[in-house]
């Protein structure tokens, strides 16, 4: 082994520790995370250590109750008791800027087509595969997209967020960097933030890269060490792979559905799937660069063709044998969103039994949770560790 993969290695392995330690507390020993309890000791603690286990992530803020990725939703998420926010899922802008979107696709989530001066925009593009219509972020400056409003993104699950379209604007990555660590200042506790680099080989392509910008600002606001209170995840590798080589941060690699493949690995031609990667070998092979990973629950727990819950997957085990923690996407309290045999009733925006639903996942042994409903969660959670 070179000198170049050695230190690669030793990071890598600091990065596991650190972020088993952040999401597991003491309890860590438990699920038997290697280094986990030494990594603790020799960092000396900080705000890693307040972070219990399940962890609850604010999915996109609070975006059960609010429009996503706004100021509204990040601080409710907080208000609501989420140990870790979403915030948020990065995009650029024309000029460059990082923006806080669910998609570079903005028309399902701002007003931007109630914007005369902005209808030549429209077109269709071909994203990671997909042609898709709409508004798209890298052909707005900043300045013109901070004079768009967000709008509630699934109104049918969510006619109540409707009330607040039109209120926040669309945040930027360095406004949720100023923002996080003023929330630190007032709240005395950490906020621990868990940015997503969305689409990275489209835009690289774009000449928009955003793991250098991500890193920049990272280094700017001084958070781009092993023990810094920002997550970074990514639905691509390769993408980890290269904030790897840039930040320190802890990294979690992003999981569709088992027949899918990353759209890096279509790209470079890569035939793996993700059921590939959730193999043991390919587990150790995330763990050779990142410390996590965020599966979809169907990875923890595939559904029949009726939508109910079978039998747990050895996902968990095997993640945790390779040193990963899982943080498992996403729960969310309404009937479409849960297992079939946790739903109530037929009403699209009518919430099922979420408690159950929870109680069933937590009994997996996952490390934490995405959900739209940081005060579900947290109650969930108390519920589990009461036995």
């Amino acid at each position: 082994m070179g000198a170049q993969e050695s230190n690669g290695q030793e990071r890598g392995t600091a990065r596991r520790a650190l972020l088993g330690a952040a999401v597991l507390g003491a309890g860590g020993a438990v699920l038997g995370l290697p280094g986990v309890a030494g990594a603790d000791e020799r960092h000396g603690g900080g705000g890693y250590r307040s972070l219990p286990r399940p962890t609850v992530i604010g999915h996109r803020g609070a975006s059960g109750y609010r429009p996503e990725h706004t100021f509204g939703s990040y601080q409710l998420a907080l208000d609501l008791g989420a140990d870790v926010v979403e915030a948020g899922d990065l995009v650029p802008t024309k000029d460059g800027h990082l923006v806080c979107r669910h998609e570079p696709e903005i028309g399902g989530t701002t007003d931007v087509s109630a914007h005369p001066e902005f209808a030549d925009r429209k077109t269709t593009k071909t994203l990671d595969g997909v042609a898709t219509t709409g508004w798209f972020t890298e052909d707005f400056t900043l300045a013109e997209l901070k004079t768009l409003r967000a709008v509630e993104r699934i109104p049918a699950n969510r006619p109540h967020n409707t009330l607040y379209n039109g209120r926040w604007e669309i945040p930027t990555f360095e406004e949720v960097l100023r923002w996080q660590d003023e929330q630190t200042r007032k709240r005395g506790k950490q906020v621990w933030i868990y940015p997503e680099t969305k689409h990275p080989t489209y835009f690289r392509k774009l000449g928009l890269g955003l793991e250098e910008r991500v890193a920049r600002l990272l280094r700017k606001y001084g958070k781009d060490k092993r023990d810094s209170p920002v997550i970074l995840q990514s639905f691509e590798p390769s993408s980890i792979e290269r904030l790897d080589k840039l930040v320190g941060n802890p990294l979690a690699v992003l999981l569709s559905a088992a027949n899918t493949r990353p759209w890096d690995f279509v790209e470079a031609g890569d035939p793996r799937t993700v059921a590939d990667l959730v193999t043991p070998e390919g587990l150790k092979w995330i763990a050779s660069f990142a410390q996590g990973i965020g599966p979809t629950l169907d990875l923890i727990i595939p559904k029949d063709a009726a939508g109910n819950l079978t039998q747990p997957t050895t996902l968990v085990a095997d993640a945790h044998r390779a040193g990963l923690i899982l943080h498992p996407y996403t729960m969310r309290n309404e009937n479409p969103f849960l297992p079939a045999s946790f739903r109530r009733g037929t009403a699209a925006d009518a919430y099922g039994d979420a408690f159950g639903a929870f109680k069933v996942y937590f009994e997996t042994g996952i490390d934490g949770v995405f959900s739209d409903n940081a005060d579900t969660a947290l109650l969930a959670r108390a519920d589990f560790l009461k036995g």
